[in-house]
């Protein structure tokens, strides 16, 4: 203990030893008792006063402060940074956001060409598989063209052998217009000699009359005048059979023609059956589906394989009917494929489908029977891609897609804060 500790415990012991007075107090009836000891009351001049002494100690040095610690400024930073995130969504979500028509219910599509048999054969080759890249008229498939070979062999001999036919209906017709002249000539010379007995005929016959000739002579003037006459009448019939000998070869001729034209056909058809042997790429793609195997008998009809056109693809988006009050054809529209994550795509609407795709499906939905549940439907929205996008070879159809429609109208200003406040002429119309 210190000092200190010392005297006040001596001093306290002092006070324990004060003096104290009894008085005693005669109690009713003669008799003494002893009253409560009462505590003399203790003078402060008599006690000694004790002054406690603290030992003197120097000033405490001056400390450097301590720098303030990083960890204290990284909740107001992170309170600022979500502030200014919040205002520069709610900036953008003004000038841009509100104006965006989006839906995830979007795919990548492509006219595919399902590639099927003409004809009816057996494959003999398949000159591609699965993911080959075509272009247009590559060779696909090839079939036994042994039967059709042999079809347009027998057109073309059956066409050689009416050429034949037509030479000769060709002769047959220059001698038939011949037999026609020369009847024609017959005819002249009959007529001739049956005017000459005529008048043979007329001069006889005065004179046997008048007895200066005799009755032979006349009879044969008159055999003459009648064989002339008959001679006329054979020589006109003989026109007639030549002219109709000739009108058959002429239709004779027509007919072979009209057989010819016929044959042409077939041989045409001959050659087109043949041309289906060679199944080719109808245009620029890449294979898919492949079903054709060599020796594999197919039908008409039968598929093959399949032709995607992936320089051609498009986005089919599904917008709800709700939806469509701001989609016009030719709006921008911002494209994600979850295929290219990060790759910002601009596409252009190209047009809204006429009916919903209920509509179209292969049992139509009938409202009229039954209960009814309103359902909120879907119309496809066609989107067009730019060129070098679909040149990448990237886009497959069936791909997922995110768009986002700006249907905001890109003629007239952007909207500003301080347009919409009514501030431009303070603030001007920079925000």
């Amino acid at each position: 203990m210190t000092e200190s500790g010392k005297s006040i415990t001596a001093s306290e012991q002092n006070v324990r030893q004060l003096p104290v007075n009894v008085q005693r107090q005669a109690a009713p009836g003669g008799m003494v008792s002893a009253a409560e000891p009462q505590p003399v009351p203790v003078r402060s001049e008599n006690v000694p006063q004790i002054i406690e002494q603290k030992p003197v100690q120097a000033p405490p040095a001056p400390q450097a402060q301590k720098p303030r610690s990083k960890s204290s400024l990284i909740l107001p930073l992170i309170i600022l940074g979500v502030i200014g995130f919040g205002g520069y969504k709610a900036y953008g979500y003004f000038v841009e956001g509100r104006f965006l028509v989006t839906t995830d219910d979007a795919y990548i599509k492509a006219d595919t060409a399902t590639i099927s048999a003409k004809i009816p054969g057996y494959v003999t080759t398949v000159q591609v598989a699965n993911n080959a890249v075509v272009k247009q008229g590559d060779l696909l498939a090839t079939l036994d063209a042994g039967d059709y070979q042999l079809a347009l062999d027998a057109a073309k001999t059956k066409r050689d052998t009416l050429d034949a036919t037509l030479i000769r209906l060709d002769r047959q017709g220059e001698a038939a217009a011949s037999a026609v002249e020369q009847a024609k000539a017959q005819l002249v010379a009959a007529e001739a000699d049956a005017q000459r007995a005529i008048v043979t005929f007329s001069r006889i016959n005065p004179l046997v009359q008048s007895g200066s000739a005799t009755r032979s002579a006349l009879d044969t003037a008159t055999a003459d005048r009648d064989h002339s006459a008959a001679s006329v009448i054979g020589a006109r019939a003989a026109v007639t059979s030549a002219e109709a000998a000739l009108a058959v070869a002429k239709a004779q001729k027509g007919e072979a023609l009209a057989t010819r034209k016929e044959l042409d056909t077939m041989v045409d058809k001959a050659v087109r059956d043949l041309s289906f042997v060679e199944i080719r790429a109808p245009f620029d793609g890449v294979i898919g589906n492949r079903a054709a195997q060599v020796g594999q008998y197919v039908q008409t009809g039968t598929r093959l394989l399949a032709v995607v056109p992936v320089d051609k693809a498009y986005i089919e988006a599904n917008f709800k009917e709700t939806q469509l009050a701001r989609i016009l054809p030719g709006q921008r529209v911002d494209v994600e494929i979850d295929a290219l994550p990060g790759q910002k795509i601009e596409g252009l609407v190209q047009g809204v489908s006429p009916a919903s795709g209920a509509e179209f499906s292969l049992l139509p939905p009938e409202n009229a029977t039954g209960n009814f549940t309103k359902i909120v439907q879907r119309i496809p929205v066609r989107i067009s891609l730019p060129p070098e996008i679909k040149l990448g070879g990237n886009l497959r159809p069936g791909l997922s897609v995110t768009v986002a429609v700006r249907t905001r109208d890109e003629t007239v200003p952007k909207p500003s804060i301080f347009r919409t406040l009514g501030l431009t002429s303070i603030f001007g119309d920079r925000i």
